[in-house]
């Protein structure tokens, strides 16, 4: 058997691994890059930081009242709420969790808080604020989005679009400023305005709560009404005596759960604790930018010289 002879090759192998020593010496070279992008970005960081204005977060903790009624009504819809189904009527109450929930969903809807803004004439500080003035406690506006001296909004927009912001952009707003956080352990419910000015934080998270107590008492007033009107033409259409007893009876209770409501200014929530004008501002976090600023900027350099050290490398 001859032998085979195959011409030698040589095999060449590539190292691709990065040696560390190389690493940190090309690190090394290019630290002046390094040490470059950190000081801008912290220059940066510094005027971001200052050029932002305070912000301040009035808070008001409150009670659910239960639909308002101090068990009136609970007690009325377990004595009465199997007559009152067959009468085609619901009594409501009776589920403080899910008066509760309505309310707290009634406070961040588009209805409810678009007709706050309204009442209260609350457009031009919520969108135009600019800083707050704090020797003179005046709210400084934003000559570029809204001119006082005329009353006209002056911000660019697209064309077709009018400057005065929408309903839509005033509830966009709104509800980056709005804040509701539930307590599952006790149940309360923590209200919170963030604005540029204090006073007006607490102002707002008073004016809330009143206006949310008064939509939703007015809401159920409204149905206790159309209750007792449905239940009086039922006793016009039917001749059975015990019926129409049984119709007296509701009527009765919701005249009486009528009554209740209508002197209770804390219909659905009561208030624990006030808000008060805040004293320590909220934001924004200069320390928290200007560390991130730096740490970005060193990523950076750090990123572009390991960059240039790959390629230099592989040429």
């Amino acid at each position: 058997m001859s032998e085979q002879h195959f011409p030698s090759q040589n095999l060449q192998y590539h190292d691709d691994e990065i040696d560390l020593k190389e690493l940190f010496l090309a690190l090394w070279k290019g630290k002046w890059i390094i040490i470059l992008f950190t000081v801008l970005f912290a220059i940066g960081g510094v005027f971001y930081a200052l050029s932002q204005p305070n912000t301040y977060k009035a808070e008001a903790i409150l009670a659910s009242a239960s639909g308002g009624q101090s068990g009136g009504l609970a007690a009325m819809a377990s004595q009465f709420g199997g007559l009152a189904s067959l009468a085609g009527i619901s009594l409501g109450g009776g589920g403080g969790t899910d008066d509760k929930a309505m309310a707290l969903a009634v406070l961040q809807s588009r209805q409810f808080i678009n007709a706050f803004i309204k009442k209260y004439d609350l457009l031009v500080p919520l969108m135009a604020g600019e800083k707050w003035n704090e020797g003179q406690d005046e709210l400084i506006l934003n000559s570029e989005m809204y001119d006082p001296s005329t009353g006209k909004w002056v911000r660019e927009v697209d064309p077709g679009k009018s400057p005065e912001p929408t309903d839509w952009d005033a509830y966009k707003k709104f509800k980056t400023i709005i804040s509701i956080n539930e307590a599952k352990e006790t149940g309360l419910t923590t209200l919170s305005i963030t604005h540029l000015s204090p006073t007006i934080a607490k102002q707002w998270v008073d004016w809330l709560v009143v206006d949310l107590n008064a939509w939703v008492k007015t809401k159920s007033l409204d149905d206790t009404r159309r209750n007792i009107s449905y239940l009086e033409e039922q006793i016009g259409n039917t001749n059975i005596a015990d019926m129409q007893s049984v119709f007296y009876q509701l009527i009765e209770e919701q005249t009486k759960n009528l009554m209740l409501a209508e002197v209770q200014d804390e219909f659905a929530f009561k208030i624990i604790d006030p808000a008060v004008v805040p004293e320590e501002k909220v934001g924004p976090k200069r320390a928290l930018i200007c560390v991130l600023a730096v740490l970005l900027g060193g990523m950076l350099g750090v990123a572009i010289v390991l960059i240039h050290f790959v390629f230099a490398k592989k040429e």
